[in-house]
């Protein structure tokens, strides 16, 4: 196949829905159209300058009823569904009752979490049976993430709950034997098995974005089902269609401009073009199974706090102090939040996150500007968005009690995707070491069972802590790579610490992280206070000792200060994803060229 290098044609977008040919500066050569009259520029120049493909998905242009009906059981951010199908156009009805899914002429339903505890909800409401009557008479239909699931007989995520049983089959787990990091999370290419209108305008090998813990494979009894498959630790199921039934194992909301384009062909109902057969993939390099590797993330993080004049504006610090050195000692400001993450999906990022580090410690859920940042953010950014800062539990001035749960929910209904927490969860991974049992209580436990372990990720922020031994200390020690300490030391730790780095805590990096994936954690945000700010790279010994102790992804964060940092931590660490700021807030480095150095280094990249 072509190599990493050649092929480079970068399918995300600039979103501007309602582009003329004019504002994009495309030749009209270079204009495709599609049934329905929307034109489509597409723009492909060589890599070499870091440029990139651009591509506008439009509305209909057509006179057909502009409304969709949305079946939100109230678990999960459904608010990324809901802008996607009015970005292109369409008005949402919501379904309220039982009798507004029998009404309902095109029905979508996105779905995040555990499979019984959905079932349980859908038959609670007086769900379930109107949406099996709806399916069984083969009306259109999309069903997103667990909406995909529950269309199957049952799961093992779940014994002895039945699922909806449209489609023949279980639900099952993947191989954790085989080393792979569980949730399988992150872009994946998709293979199709058979034409059709919905994913007519995919490539083979298309990556779109996946975050999940189970998995269905083809048998011969749901074959005929079966839209297309993706291989992570062998084949499964990742789209299904039979008439006007659909539904995808990924995630289109979250897929940039190919799940934009999905979403489109399904609202619009378009017709199989008598020329569409299965699109090679040409440029989309192959692992030695015969399938598009999972992409190597890179993830932008803006770290928002109030500057001294209240506003919030993005910042970053060198070994998190934020404020100038000269001066008036102000907040550093590199720019306001929702322009920035517009920005980075525009360039090409595979996540966003927002790090609220100042947050409302006292009254999380009345941190009203961040939640409105979410909100405007998520109405035109389709990439995953992760918020950490004041996840926990809490009593408001009134004596009024709130879980961490209760603030996990706010994020999500504002359009996060993912929560993360950090010193609160140091605490319970101390409790879990100290009593060998899980309470069920923490943040990470509530938000985990209620939303699946693929919403929580868990900060970790470390201290480098010099040993002339590992027998000194009874944490996970590492030998040194990256040189000795200030007396000769060969011999490191990482101390974990709480309230952004000012107190230290009697607990190893390496520790908290096997307990917090115990307690249900699905991620790792790893920093590095020693590596913060400092252009240095990231600390490889840090990353590869807690990426080698879980299963589930690590985010490698600190340090990063030029594009060839992004390859070296993927290519001598497991570590599934890394994250910048500073370096991408003032244009010292793109996220084009990163994808650039890493797509040369063979690394697998999202391109």
């Amino acid at each position: 196949p072509i190599g990493y290098s050649q092929a480079r044609i970068r399918p995300w977008t600039c979103l501007a829905a309602m582009a003329t040919l004019n504002s994009t500066g495309i030749a009209p050569s270079r204009v495709r159209v599609s049934r329905d009259g929307a034109r489509i520029p597409t723009r492909v120049q060589s890599a070499s300058a870091g440029r990139k493909r651009v591509v506008a998905v439009r509305a209909s242009g057509s006179d057909k009823p502009k409304e969709v009906t949305l079946l939100d059981y109230g678990v999960g951010n459904v608010r990324s569904v809901r802008n996607a199908i009015k970005y292109l156009g369409y008005t949402v009805r919501e379904v309220e009752k039982p009798s507004d899914i029998a009404s309902a002429d095109r029905l979508v339903f996105p779905g995040v979490g555990s499979f019984g505890a959905a079932m349980d909800i859908l038959k609670a409401k007086g769900f379930a049976d109107p949406l099996k009557d709806y399916l069984q008479e083969g009306k259109p239909f999309l069903g997103v993430c667990l909406g995909m699931q529950l269309l199957f007989e049952g799961s093992e995520e779940s014994e002895g709950v039945e699922g909806l049983g449209v489609v023949p089959g279980v639900v099952g787990g993947f191989d954790t034997t085989l080393g792979l990091p569980v949730p399988h999370m992150g872009w994946s290419g998709v293979s199709q098995k058979q034409p059709s209108a919905f994913m007519q305008h995919v490539q083979n090998g298309q990556r779109v974005y996946f975050v999940h813990s189970y998995r269905v494979e083809e048998t011969e009894a749901n074959k005929d089902w079966t839209l297309s498959t993706t291989n992570y630790g062998g084949e499964f199921i990742s789209a299904i269609q039979k008439g006007d039934v659909m539904a995808t194992q990924f995630h289109p909301e979250k897929s940039g401009t190919v799940g934009l384009q999905l979403f489109k062909s399904f609202l619009d109902g378009e017709k199989l073009e008598s020329d569409s057969g299965l699109k090679d993939g040409l440029g989309f390099p192959l692992n030695s199974n015969g399938a598009v590797e999972l992409s190597k993330r890179v993830i932008a993080c803006l770290d928002v706090r109030a500057n001294d004049n209240g506003d919030l504006v993005v910042t970053k610090g060198d070994q998190y102090d934020v404020r100038e050195k000269e001066g008036e000692n102000d907040v550093r400001n590199l720019g306001k939040p929702v322009e920035l993450c517009s920005r980075y999906f525009k360039e090409g990022a595979d996540e966003v996150t927002f790090l609220n580090i100042t947050g409302f410690r006292d009254f999380p859920l009345g941190d009203l500007p961040m939640l409105e940042v979410l909100r405007l953010a998520s109405e035109t950014v389709f990439v995953p968005l992760t918020v950490g800062g004041g996840i926990r539990g809490f009593t408001d001035a009134n004596g009024k009690e709130y879980t961490a749960l209760d603030v996990a929910a706010e994020y999500f209904r504002s359009g996060a995707d993912k929560v993360s927490i950090g010193s609160d969860s140091v605490f319970a991974a101390e409790e879990l070491i100290k009593t060998g049992k899980p309470t069920g209580k923490s943040g990470i436990e509530q938000i985990s069972y209620m939303y699946g372990k693929q919403a929580v990720v868990v900060s970790i922020d470390p201290k480098k802590v010099w040993v002339k031994s590992p027998e000194e200390v009874p944490y996970k020690c590492v030998k040194s790579t990256l040189g000795k300490g200030p007396n000769g030391e060969e011999y490191a730790w990482f101390q974990a610490t709480v309230s952004g780095g000012r107190e230290a805590r009697p607990i190893g990096a390496y520790e908290l992280a096997v307990a917090v994936e115990q307690l249900g954690a699905g991620e790792i945000l790893l920093n590095c206070i020693d590596r913060d700010g400092t252009g240095d790279g990231f600390d490889l010994d840090l990353v590869s000792q807690v990426s080698d102790a879980v299963t589930i992804p690590v985010i490698a964060s600190s340090g990063a200060g030029v594009p060839e940092h992004f390859s070296e931590v993927f290519k001598n660490t497991k570590c599934a994803a890394a994250l910048a700021a500073g370096i991408f807030h003032r244009s010292e480095v793109s996220i084009d060229s990163v994808k650039d150095q890493m797509a040369s280094d063979e690394v697998p990249t999202r391109l």
